[in-house]
């Protein structure tokens, strides 16, 4: 049965100065256990024998927490020139160099996790599990570690691989990847060789000097550096793309467009491609035809090919409203563990004429590879499924546009049309049928190998866009039962690009999924720890300062760059922005024994459209609140957040509701005139503020008030009664950016 070794390994402080990779390369974690093994210049047998198999073994999958680049520092050091200042070592000051240095940064309980798989000599990975607890440091020496390690079954490995958060590097056999330094069979031998080298680095030259008394005296004549040989690594390409080939399908006339095929056919269009170019490439290599057969069909594949095999991707035309949605174009997805070449892959669908597979007939269309073809147009749609988007650019909500085939568990049950009135579901039937989809879905998820939780799941018969057709009616002439199909709605805890493609029909063009390209308007995270309204603000404030950090990161900019006003609140010359306008972000923390923090997007809150900019400013916070779990307050402490999904009409920061209360203090913009009515000063400035936020004149009551420290500004506990309901999120105020005059719909 085949096993996994698995080492877990955490870092004191979240900071790794090894460079330039990341994550930390298995050569390193190699050297690490070398060192851990060794007592001075000696390893004994036992650990020899298990560094020698574990450098035979196949690159490891590698697990890294989310982490960005630190400040970069220089430490001055003296460089190896000091015959220029006559060898004085006291003179070494003028001949320092400074060596940069830019750590990585990452959560300090945060782990890398390392996994090898094995088939016997369980021994060995027993003995590798004991020298990784001694492990005591990863890449340079001021970056102190330690490890742990298990010996798992493969399956027990990929679900603790599968449980965690952080981003999974995969070894490719060829490919453009980065590339890491990995074990190799002599790289143990090797790194003794070095350490032998290294401690003879300097050689005296000596020539005879005989004297009457001494014939055989010697005297020292000077002194010789070598340097230690490098140890011996293997460059592997880690998370290396995929070849991507696009075709168009054109009629065989050549004065004609696009051939459009339907969309509820996309599973035959899959399988008379897919055996087409089989054939077609089968017949000029027929050598590698059990290779093919694997590759293309899975026919003989086992669970060990599911990295080397196509996919092959149909486009339905989306991204307008009047998208009719008919298949003009085929994307076909070369792994860089394929083992075919992409160029004979890409010969094979074009090199075939498609025909009817009961009559002969020739169907009248063609697969034409784009950049071969030079009247190439709308080669844009691939970017509507994520797929080679600009870097950095990513989705968190993705709805399927082909329906997701399911596993038999999450059929629907079928009703006879002729007795739909006695044979009506109930709803908790409903239910029932959706929460089993819904749990087939996350196993699809894993199945895929999208490791993403999924913050929120929905499932329907019906397509989430006009111009896209029923789950039940891509079954015909499938092995699809009607009743497995359906489509998806998926919210993400973190951005994701494409293509998403899930379920048991992957492979046949079923459960292709399509990115909203809109970035939520509000990010909700929620902390089990109890928050008192005295304590919301700093809070608040505390959160501010973290989403400025998280997206100077995003933006690749140090600490003291500034930041666009949507994210800062100020100016480019550092004066604050005009609060008239309001056109940064809210931040606010609803208080309780379960606080939820919310960011909130300003158009979202003056209730007014978005422009083009926003959007993008809206993507960039998308991509740097991804992995936000922890928020430090200072002396509120450390709060543990869980991303939570995005919040749906009906919820109680959103209504709609005509009654609202406010459940952090409202305090007014402007002070009450001298001898004024306090309270109707406070009710005039409320009215006035929901009519800057876009909201109907409500009728205000004061529930409770207390004024401010030195007779200042009051804050005050107000109740709104709106003539219509209204819809959420409402924030008003002096302090409403900071989470102040934050309300809630009371039913």
């Amino acid at each position: 049965m085949p096993r996994a070794l698995l080492i877990a390994v955490r870092f004191h402080d979240g900071r790794f100065h090894g460079r330039p990779e990341w994550p930390p390369s298995p050569a390193r974690l190699f050297q690490a256990l070398v060192a851990a093994a060794a007592t001075g210049a000696h390893i004994d047998d036992r650990d020899q024998q298990a560094l020698a198999w574990l450098e035979r073994l196949d690159s490891p999958l590698i697990v890294a927490p989310p982490a960005r680049k630190g400040q970069p520092f220089a430490n001055f050091v003296p460089n190896n020139d000091l015959d220029a200042k006559d060898g004085d070592p006291a003179r070494v000051a003028e001949i320092r160099a400074p060596k940069w240095i830019r750590p990585h940064l990452f959560e300090p309980d945060a782990q890398l996790l390392y996994q090898w798989h094995f088939d016997g000599e369980e021994m060995h990975a027993r003995a590798i599990a004991d020298l990784a607890n001694r492990l005591y440091q990863l890449g340079r020496g001021v970056d102190m570690a330690w490890a742990a390690a298990q010996v798992l079954d493969l399956d027990d490995a990929r679900a603790e691989i599968g449980s965690g958060t952080g981003r999974v590097y995969r070894p490719s056999k060829s490919g453009a990847g980065p590339a890491l330094p990995c074990p190799q069979p002599g790289s143990l031998q090797s790194l003794i060789d070095r350490y032998k080298a290294t401690s003879e680095r300097f050689a005296v030259i000596t020539e005879p000097a005989p004297t009457k008394k001494d014939p055989n005296q010697i005297k020292v004549v000077g002194q010789t550096f070598s340097q230690a040989p490098k140890p011996r690594f293997r460059e592997i390409a880690y998370d290396s793309p995929p070849v991507r080939l696009l075709f168009e399908l054109r009629p065989t006339d050549a004065n004609a467009n696009f051939f459009a095929w339907p969309l509820t056919e996309v599973v035959r269009l899959v399988e008379t491609a897919r055996d087409g170019a089989a054939k077609a490439l089968g017949g000029a290599l027929p050598d590698k035809a059990g290779c093919i057969e694997r590759v293309f069909i899975g026919r003989g594949a086992t669970e060990a090919d599911k990295a080397s095999r196509l996919r092959i991707i149909p486009l339905p035309s989306i991204g307008h409203l009047h998208a009719e949605r008919s298949i003009r174009r085929l994307l076909v997805e070369v792994p860089p563990d394929c083992p075919l070449d992409p160029r004979d892959i890409a010969w094979a669908f074009t090199a075939w004429v498609p025909h009817d597979r009961e009559t002969g007939e020739l169907s009248g269309w063609q697969l034409v590879e784009i950049e071969a073809y030079p009247g190439a147009r709308y080669t844009k749609m691939p970017g509507h499924y994520g797929i080679g988007i600009g870097a950095g650019e990513a989705f968190r909500r993705w709805r399927t546009v082909t329906p997701a085939a399911l596993p038999a568990r999450s059929a629907r049950r079928r009703i006879d049309p002729a007795r739909i009135s006695e044979e009506a579901k109930k709803g908790s039937e409903r239910l029932a049928e959706e929460s089993r989809a819904a749990a087939a879905v996350c196993q699809a998820l894993r199945h895929a190998g999208i490791a993403t939780p999924a913050l929120a799941l929905r499932v329907q018969r019906e397509p989430f866009e006009a111009k896209g057709a029923r789950a039940e009616t891509f079954a015909p002439g499938t092995r699809f039962s009607s009743h497995t199909l359906w489509h998806v709605e998926i919210a993400f805890a973190a951005p994701l690009s494409g293509p998403l493609v899930i379920g048991d029909g992957r492979y046949l063009g079923l459960g292709l999924m399509a990115p909203v390209q809109a970035a939520p308007a509000i990010h909700t995270f929620a902390s089990d720890t109890v928050v008192g309204t005295d304590a919301a603000p700093q809070l608040a404030r505390a959160l501010r300062r973290a989403v400025m950090a998280r997206v100077r990161g995003a933006l690749g900019k140090g600490p003291d760059d500034g930041l666009p006003l949507f994210f800062s609140g100020h100016e480019a010359d550092g004066s604050p922005a005009n609060h008239e306008r309001h056109a940064h972000l809210f931040f606010a923390v609803e208080p309780g024994p379960s606080a939820r923090l919310l960011i909130l997007a300003p158009h979202i809150v003056l209730r007014r459209s978005l422009d083009g900019k926003e959007t993008a400013q809206l993507r960039t916070l998308d991509m740097a609140l991804a992995g936000f779990t922890r928020l430090k307050a200072g002396s509120a402490g450390v709060l543990e957040l869980a991303p939570l999904p995005e919040l749906q009409p009906g919820h109680p920061l959103l209504g709609p509701a005509r009654t609202w209360e406010s459940r952090t203090p409202y305090r007014p913009t402007h002070h009450a005139s001298r001898g004024k009515d306090a309270a109707a000063a406070l009710i005039s400035d409320a009215i006035s503020e929901c009519g800057r936020r876009g909201l109907p004149q409500p009728r205000v009551e004061i529930v409770g008030c207390a004024p401010g420290p030195k007779g200042g500004h009051v804050s005050a506990h107000l109740r709104l009664e709106f003539a219509v309901a209204v819809e959420g999120p409402v924030l008003l105020g002096r302090d409403s950016h900071m989470g102040g005059g934050l309300f809630v719909a009371v039913r």
